[in-house]
């Protein structure tokens, strides 16, 4: 331990630019605890705390560019590996739209102090055409924070974190002993709970042909395009889908019961629309069906899809006329053209 805190004290600077820049690049190494280590150094004088600041914060904007890069260039694809890895790939795809929704800029000022959404946050800004200056503008102040905040932190408990060095390097193999159970339990917590919800799910499954001959029928089914709003609009949707996202269809309770209920979204292992079919068949629509490969499949099987957004929906009070989703499965509003 000892060692490894002199090889910071030489060449911390560096090592805390590279910490950053891997991290944020998205590979699971943390940072914070490099800057509050380096913030403790350079307030007992063994490190160039201002370069150390500096350099995290040019490092973290040039992985945040390259991500906004990729947003820009390849869309929403991108977002969807990276959710891809995550134990809770529903949770990550619709945190990510719901936050930047609501806060836009100061979404990315604030991402990095929010788990889960500081890599994410990068390319969904490129996808959805932030404007390249005010991007550069929030991702260096997320980063001058973000390293600001650790490193002030490492500055002012300097003495405790250096009996805490002292503690782990005393008792190592105990400290990873018990990290790796908490982790371990975490995983395989989050793993169950996929799979419980895939055991359900997946037995009522629609494939693409079958869906496209169901929609030449007299009796199509009511398709439910999930996702939030902000997805909606960046993306195309199968004509005559109703689009609602997940906290809508926990609300209403006036789909339809004399066919199916398909749902899809552009999501990683279609989880949201998984996460929605649960919800139906829970409250007792047992036609409820997920739609094999989602959007992307159907797209890929060359399938028509139109570009629209969705009209604000309200759930149906008890005795009044029958609300949206009912009146959706005969038409669905939406503002659309084709797409390219």
């Amino acid at each position: 331990m000892e060692i490894a805190l002199q090889q910071l004290s030489h060449d911390g600077v560096w090592i805390v630019g590279a910490n950053v820049l891997l991290q944020q690049l998205g590979l699971p190494i943390p940072a914070v605890p490099t800057l509050m280590v380096a913030g403790a150094l350079a307030g007992a004088g063994r490190l160039n705390g201002a370069g150390a600041f500096a350099l995290a914060i040019f490092a973290s904007l040039i992985a945040d560019l390259l991500w906004f890069w990729a947003g820009r260039r390849y869309g929403y694809p991108v977002l969807r590996l990276l959710c891809r890895v995550s134990l809770s790939p529903d949770t990550c795809v619709r945190q990510t739209e719901g936050i930047f929704e609501r806060w836009g800029f100061f979404s990315v000022v604030l991402s990095k102090f929010v788990p889960g959404f500081s890599t994410v946050a990068p390319p969904i800004a490129g996808a959805l055409h932030m404007h390249v200056a005010a991007f550069i503008v929030a991702s260096a102040a997320s980063a001058a924070l973000w390293a600001g905040v650790a490193m002030l932190t490492g500055w002012v408990f300097g003495a405790q974190i250096d009996l805490l060095l002292a503690w782990m390097a005393t008792h190592i193999a105990l400290a990873a002993l018990a990290l790796a159970l908490l982790v371990g339990a975490y995983v395989s917590v989050k793993f169950a709970q996929r799979w419980r919800r895939a055991r359900h799910v997946d037995t009522a499954a629609i494939g693409i042909a079958e869906l496209r001959d169901a929609l030449n029928r007299d009796s199509p089914p009511f398709m439910i395009d999930v996702g939030t709003r902000l997805a909606q609009q960046a993306r195309p949707h199968i004509a005559g889908a109703a689009l609602l996202d997940l906290d809508l269809i926990a609300r209403l309770d006036d789909f339809p019961r004399d066919r199916d209920i398909v749902l899809y979204c552009n999501c990683p292992n279609e989880a949201s629309a998984r996460r929605a079919a649960e919800i139906l068949l829970r409250r007792g629509y047992r036609r409820a069906r997920l739609l094999q490969g989602g959007l992307d499949a159907w797209i890929s099987a060359g399938y028509p899809v139109e570009h629209g957004a969705s009209a604000r929906v309200e759930p149906r009070a008890a005795g009044s006329e029958p609300g949206p989703a009912a009146r959706a499965a005969d038409a669905v509003t939406v503002s659309s053209s084709p797409a390219d």
